[in-house]
């Protein structure tokens, strides 16, 4: 049975990636409370995130309605300890939500969620890694790594509020028939440029995830080159 083994809330901290002065919500930890969910509102809404309690510092790049909730499987993560032969905790990837038996990256973009009784989320993306995270993990050639791998989580919309809390059953309550994925998207955009054009007209995208692939179809690199160089 798909469940949530834990929900994760940020412990603020100094941003590795970028001045001292800067913050990230990346570090995040299960609790053991029940967590109200609500949508944050625009990237721009200082509340960023989907969960009362959480952070998010950098909201041009992170938080609003379609990154509200992050969503990563233990499964993955179980893989990536395999990997880099070191213990990966729930949260550690900055993910609010990790399950258990669920196929997060196989779901559908689109594909709606049933989290306890009261909360229903919908897949909007995979996560896109950033300098903040190659930081974080502190692996070198991380980006590039993450992007190879695609296992790369789902960001989720919230469309019916309310409290979810470690235990919790997620039960996948609809799936579209246009058959991309959260993996599939993400290789699109990071490693396999002939998926692009299965992204550009899909209306469950954010908008400016479209915009991206409508880009790269064009001809742009597949990845911000400075992310690339820095992960070298």
């Amino acid at each position: 049975m798909a469940h949530l083994l834990s929900v994760n809330l940020a412990h603020p901290r100094p941003n590795p990636a970028k001045p001292a002065t800067a913050s990230t919500g990346i570090d995040k930890r299960p609790v053991d409370h029940p967590v109200e969910l609500r949508p944050p509102g625009p990237k721009s809404a200082a509340r960023g995130s989907g969960l009362v309690g959480d952070s998010i510092f950098d909201t041009r790049n992170h938080g609003g309605d379609d990154q509200a909730v992050y969503a990563y499987a233990r499964e993955s993560l179980d893989h990536w300890e395999r990997s880099l032969g070191r213990e990966l905790a729930g949260g550690c990837f900055g993910e609010n939500l990790t399950t258990t038996g669920l196929d997060v990256d196989g779901a559908l973009i689109g594909e709606r969620w049933r989290i306890g009784d009261q909360v229903l989320l919908e897949v909007s993306s995979p996560r896109i890694p950033c300098s903040t995270f190659a930081r974080w993990l502190d692996e070198r050639g991380w980006v590039k790594r993450f992007a190879h791998g695609a296992r790369p989580g789902a960001y989720l919309r919230i469309v019916e509020p309310g409290e979810i809390r470690a235990g919790d059953r997620v039960t996948v309550e609809h799936r579209p028939d246009h058959g991309v994925s959260v993996e599939l998207c993400f290789r699109a955009l990071m490693t396999d440029a002939q998926l692009l054009t299965r992204l550009v007209d899909l209306e469950a995208l954010p908008e400016e995830t479209r915009e991206l692939a409508r880009k790269r179809t064009g001809g742009a690199p597949p990845y911000d080159a400075q992310v690339w160089e820095a992960d070298a």
